[in-house]
């Protein structure tokens, strides 16, 4: 689903919009992790001065997003083995988190729209980069479906640093079916009102997807 285009003035200053506009592109994949970004050429394409983006370059260095290379400028992140270890086990905590709470909180209709995601999935499954998209609106679904404003805030910032990795686990032989199957259990755990299963499920989902992720990393497809 494509996301809204960004605009100047719901943005408080112009720092602010360059900082979000960047925010996405990186979400977004449109720039990759590695790639150079250029003062001038995002001052142009935002239609702002140089001042405002070099003020959003600051911040996302700051927050890890994009850092200084000797030679080249600025340049998006690339993650290391450990960041990669680290970002999987807070998203562990955060989906066993959401998962439980899901159970205890999610509404019907909310459940339905779970199982009706998981319909579409297999239709999806020769199509890593789609399903991949498809997969992060079902975990942010999951994530509503907590009822918590704290988790689901905490969960969109690593949204965005899991950006930072590239490919899809999507793309391992085999991870799209089990997936699948991954997801229906934590679904019929959450539909159970079973907290403490749906938790479990969910850690144990994000294990197998940092397991493919590393797959991935080692043995590219």
């Amino acid at each position: 689903m494509a996301q809204p285009a960004l605009a100047k003035k719901d943005f408080p200053s112009l720092g602010e919009f360059a900082y979000e506009a960047l925010r996405a592109r990186i979400r977004e994949g449109n720039l990759l992790p590695g790639s150079r970004v250029r003062e001038a050429g995002i001052a142009q394409q935002l239609e702002i001065s140089r001042t405002p983006v070099r003020e959003a370059f600051r911040r996302l260095e700051a927050d890890g997003f994009m850092t200084l290379e000797p030679h080249r400028g600025m340049v998006v992140v690339q993650l290391d083995h450990q960041s990669i270890i680290e970002l999987y086990t807070m998203r562990e905590a955060l989906e066993g988190t959401a998962a439980g709470l899901a159970a205890q909180h999610a509404s019907d209709a909310e459940i339905v729209l779970l199982r009706d995601m998981l319909d579409h999935e297999p239709a999806l499954f020769n199509d890593p980069v789609r399903l991949a998209a498809h997969n992060l609106q079902f975990h942010q679904a999951l994530f509503r479906a907590a009822h918590n404003r704290y988790l689901l805030k905490t969960a969109n910032a690593l949204r965005d640093s899991m950006a930072l990795m590239r490919g899809t686990t999507m793309a391992v032989p085999g991870r799209a079916k089990t997936a699948n199957d991954e997801h229906r259990a934590l679904a019929d755990a959450i539909q159970a009102r079973d907290p403490e299963t749906a938790e479990q499920t969910a850690r144990h989902h994000i294990n197998n997807a940092q397991a493919a992720r590393l797959k991935l990393i080692f043995e590219p497809v």
